[in-house]
Formats: structure tokens, sequence, C-alpha cells
């Protein structure tokens, strides 16, 4: 079983035991002439995820750059006709879909987990901390998978030894503190391990996820964090960081108006954090939802 079809059958149990709001749209960001970087190494800047809405104004998040994602999302056909879709067809394409289908089978999922979220009324905790309290220490082995830019003046900073995995053989060599590779078996000597939560879109969550079971602290963070915990933490992540809407007609603002850097849609969310530890699990979540 894979993360994906564990946490469809979770979706599919939330459909079972209450009624889903229908899809009212998907928010995309508008056309930008800059190249914009991997999810969660810039917070909310240069366009780099969607938001898709329910009825009820709940919101979830997907990273859009991999491929042609985004541009597909923009001008492909039958975009228009989310508008009333049914909320649980469209998650089931993040198992069954490829591409595109799979980006807005995953977003949809995530919309569906914050419905359940307020309808338990339950709110993670919040986090400022960007590196998901990974806290470094000097002559550590640390690895990051995907290349958070602003995070590694901090790490290094901190005496630590950093490896960043990354799918760009461009970016490969050694740097001042610091090493980039292709090479993820460069994992398998890192205690910690800050990941994107891209992974969770392009199939390589798994493959990454086994390089790292020497690792006793594994953070995944980024704006697609927005799903269900319960099979990322029965495979070994401890921390998972994401975005929090708190004002949704605040955020699509920021979002669909290329404004610098999104500062309305910055405003309109908060950083959250979620471990096993402070997580109620499922089960009850889903029972305070219904009860």
């Amino acid at each position: 079983m894979s993360f994906a079809t564990d946490y469809l059958a979770q979706i599919e149990t939330i459909a079972a035991r209450m009624r889903l709001p229908r899809v009212r749209a998907l928010h995309l960001p508008p056309a930008r002439a800059d190249e914009p970087c991997r999810d969660g190494a810039s917070g909310h800047a240069r366009g780099e995820f969607c938001a898709l809405e329910l009825d009820d104004g709940s919101i979830g998040l997907s990273y859009v750059l991999l491929d042609d994602t985004l541009e597909r999302l923009r001008n492909g056909p039958g975009l228009t006709d989310l508008k009333g879709a049914d909320a649980l067809a469209l998650a089931r394409r993040y198992v069954s879909g490829q591409g595109v289908d799979r980006t807005l089978g995953f977003v949809c999922a995530n919309a569906i987990t914050r419905c359940l979220y307020d309808r338990a009324g339950y709110r993670p905790d919040g986090s400022s901390d960007s590196i998901g309290r990974m806290d470094p220490q000097p002559e550590e082995a640390i690895g990051m998978i995907g290349l958070f830019g602003p995070l590694v003046e901090r790490i290094v900073a901190a005496g630590a030894r950093l490896t960043v995995i990354e799918l760009d053989e461009s970016a490969v060599g050694d740097r001042e503190g610091w090493r980039v590779t292709t090479d993820a078996t460069a994992l398998e000597s890192c205690g910690k391990v800050l990941s994107t939560s891209t992974l969770l879109l392009n199939d390589t969550f798994d493959r990454m996820l086994a390089h790292c079971r020497a690792a006793r602290w594994f953070a995944m963070v980024g704006p697609s964090a927005g799903c269900l915990p319960d099979a990322l933490f029965a495979r070994g992540v401890t921390l998972l960081g994401g975005s929090w809407v708190e004002d949704s007609a605040a955020f699509i603002e920021g979002l669909t108006s290329g404004e610098k850097d999104n500062r309305k849609g910055r405003r309109a969310t908060s950083k959250f954090a979620l471990t096993a530890e402070g997580y109620p699990g499922f089960d009850m979540l889903l029972d305070r939802a219904v009860g």
C-alpha cells in the first residue's frame, strides 16, 4: 500500500460518514515571468501552488510546478466543469490519475481534510520554526530533500553538515559548508531530514523514505502538507508542517492577484506543525465531526 492509497481510503471513510460539500472553484496563480522555486522553499511566493475551494469554504493547497502541470491547469479542457463537481470523485484521481488529474485529486483530498478538521473543531498547533523543529547541531549530518534555499544558511551556520538531494543535475556540486547531489543514498548517513511535501505528488516519497531509516527526525513541510498525517506518521515522518488558511477570501485574493510576494496571502495564513504525539488521530476526529 502506498501513502496515496492509504490517504484516499481515509477520504472514502469520511465520505461514508458525513456529507461532503461539492467543489466551488479551483484558484490558480497568474502567469509570472520569473522562475518559481520548489514547494516550501519560498513560503507563498512566486505562484508555486494552487488552491481548491469547497462550497463550505474549506481550502486545500497543492504544488503545481511539476512538469507542465500549471500550464495544463490554466489551459486544459474541462477545468470550468469543476464547479459543482463531486469532491470524492475528484479526490479519487489522486490514485487513479496522472499529472494534472493526480494534482487535482490531491488538492481536493487536502480540501476534504480541512473540512474534516473544521467540523471536528480541530486546529493543529501553530509553528514559527521554518525548519521543522530540527535544531541543527555542530557536525550533525542533516539531509534536505529539495533545495530550501532560505533555510540552508541557518543550518550551515549552526555547524551542521548539510546534504541536499535534488532531481536537477545542473544543481549538483559542493558549496561552502554544504553540497547538492542527485544520489538519494547520501541520506542514509543523515540523522535528521527536512523534506519538501512535493514528494507526495511525484511518487518519490516511499523511495526517499527508504534511504532515511537512520534518521531520528524526518520533517515534511510545504503548502502541500495539508493532508491527513496518519499514514505519514506510520511510515516514520515525525513532523508535518503546512499552511493554515485563516481568511479564505483574503487568501484567494492574494493568490490570484499576482501581488509581489503574495503579502495578502501571507497575512491570511499561518504555519502549523503536526506531530504524532500532539495529533488526536483520524478516528477521533471523524467521531467528533459526525457526533
